[in-house]
């Protein structure tokens, strides 16, 4: 005990209960010191207040996470409220309160040493009865009253080893760290919870197991320090049943330091199952629409949406911040600076990056610099995007990473003179491929050519003549207008060994709406030979298809 005294517990806590499967940890069990004159050196003193029932009418009482959520957000308030009165006493008056252990309290008090500022609202209290003597109007400001008293045995060693705000409470050298008697203060619905955790930093155990009274003892732990205790809740929350209300309220904890590393297993469980509870956005659209930030930020960062192109994701994006901020200066921040790096922008169409530039929503400096950064992505050399995409694969925004969208990005390169053509890129990677056997199909997004949309589609079907799977390719024109357009088309891929393109197919069709022409076996070959491990239609894993588009005639 003596060396874990004397290590720095703020580093010596983060050891412990790392794999978090149990409370026992490296740790002794020194349950049977609990609340025991024969194993403690001090007394501690908890002063538990209460909101008389005309400040808050409603009752303590919670069982759901919607209540306990409710619940905390209401006790923010209160807390704001003691740390001012708080403030307000000198430190020969000063009561540990548990809301702000590291806070400077000197304000009203010129002659405090800077050690005890480092001290959070520490003193010790003789009988409790000068606090009865204090001015009870400066209670009444924010209706708290003492409800009652309680006061336990506690191991001031036992303590220190878990929680760096108990270490700097016991080892400041100051006055108050040799007395036997610390008083805390804390609202009546913490009563719990702190109980729960002063009894976990002898047992390493809990006896609760709900999901609202162990985030009450997570809230506890958070104030007091004690990181083995927020590791063990965090644990134990992620083996509860996941709901998509506990996942929000998982990634709306405290943001602290402390809080943050504690939960981060909690956090990332909440996250991958918003992810993959909404991974088909389109199906649960109302559900995602009533999500906050945090929510919609969580299924964004994934990679593995179900949904058309990036182009659907940015359309998505703006129609939930135009239901959620109605006032257009609180929805040009929270795009710019919260949702905007979720976009994967590199990966939208030419024709949506137009959009942006003229889109109200964004700042036109923000917009500025996503659209010049997604269009030099796009004009980039084939490795440097996959560098750039290496790059950016731990981060959380992923902009360079390409989802796993339903219509398969392409590239498009446009001409108007002498005659209006495209040439289109399509790249398939061989998994993609096995996944269309034996009569899948892959669709590209939109490219437009005359102002018309046009789209690529890859099957795997019967070769009609020799009765064998292949692959085959078609170019459909999507169903818009009534104008017909007569189309020469031409069907290449690279192949080795010179991984140059070379013509599979050449032809000319008159496009009418929702119409698609093109080869049923565009290699000639069966689908074995086509996937084979030596095929010579995959290079580096990839499969590079290539459509060029002339319009001839339209009418």
């Amino acid at each position: 005990m003596k060396d874990q005294l004397n290590s720095d517990p703020t580093t010596d806590m983060g050891s412990r209960f790392r794999q978090g499967a149990s409370g026992s940890g490296s740790d002794g069990d020194f349950g049977f010191a609990f609340n025991d004159s024969n194993f403690s050196d001090r007394l501690l003193r908890i002063e538990i207040m209460g909101v008389p029932s005309e400040c808050h009418p409603d009752g303590e009482d919670y069982t759901g996470i919607s209540d306990w959520d409710h619940h905390r957000k209401r006790r923010r308030e209160d807390i704001k409220k003691e740390i001012v009165l708080d403030l307000s006493l000198c430190p020969e008056e000063q009561i540990l309160n548990g809301n702000q252990p590291d806070m400077d309290d000197g304000a009203g008090c010129e002659n405090q040493d800077a050690e005890a500022e480092a001290v959070a609202m520490a003193e010790e209290t003789h009988s409790g009865d000068e606090d009865e003597n204090r001015n009870e109007s400066s209670w009444s400001m924010d209706c708290s009253m003492v409800l009652r008293v309680k006061t336990l045995h506690i191991s001031s060693p036992i303590l220190a080893a878990k929680s760096p705000f108990f270490y700097k409470l016991f080892s400041n050298g100051m006055r108050e760290s040799e007395q036997r008697h610390v008083t805390l203060r804390i609202n009546a619905s913490e009563e719990d919870a702190l109980l729960e955790l002063l009894n976990f930093m002898y047992s390493n155990t809990l006896s609760v197991t709900t999901a609202p009274a162990l985030l009450d003892v997570l809230m506890a732990a958070d104030k007091f320090e004690v990181a083995s205790c927020m590791r063990y809740c965090s644990w134990l929350l992620h083996n509860l049943p996941m709901t998509p209300e506990s996942a929000l309220l998982y990634l709306d904890l405290p943001s602290s330091v402390l809080m943050g590393e504690a939960v981060q297993p909690l956090t990332d469980a909440a996250k991958q199952y918003l992810t993959a509870r909404y991974k088909d956005v389109t199906k649960f659209q109302e559900e995602v629409m009533a999500l906050p930030l945090a929510g919609i930020q969580a299924i964004l960062a994934s990679d593995d949406l179900q949904i058309a192109s990036e182009d659907a994701v940015y359309d998505f994006v703006l129609k939930w911040a135009r239901a959620r901020y109605p006032k257009l200066e609180d929805r040009r921040e929270v795009l710019g600076s919260h949702l905007a790096q979720y976009i994967r922008f590199p990966y939208m169409t030419c024709r949506k990056l137009k959009k942006v530039l003229t889109c109200n929503d964004f700042d036109q400096d923000v917009a500025s610099k996503l659209v010049l950064e997604a269009l030099f992505y796009k004009a980039d050399a084939p490795y440097r995007q996959r560098s750039l995409a290496a790059e950016e694969s731990a981060t959380s925004n992923r902009r360079f990473v390409e989802r796993a969208y339903k219509y398969r990005p392409v590239k498009v390169v446009e001409f108007e003179l002498p005659r209006q053509q495209c040439v289109v890129y399509l790249d398939l990677k061989r998994e993609e491929c096995v996944n269309l056997f034996p009569s899948g199909r892959v669709y590209s997004q939109a490219f437009h050519l005359g102002g018309q949309g046009f789209f690529l589609s890859a099957h795997c079907n019967m070769d009609q003549q020799s009765s064998f799977h292949c692959l085959g390719l078609f170019l459909g024109m999507q169903e818009k207008g009534s104008a017909s357009f007569t189309v020469d088309y031409e069907f290449a891929a690279r192949l080795k060994p010179t991984e140059e393109f070379a013509c599979k197919y050449k032809g000319n069709y008159t496009f009418t709406g929702g119409k698609a022409v093109g080869y049923r076996n565009l290699f000639a070959v069966p689908w074995t030979s086509f996937m084979a491990e030596d095929s010579i239609y995959f290079i580096n894993g990839i499969l590079h298809l290539r459509a060029e588009l002339t319009i001839r005639l339209c009418s």
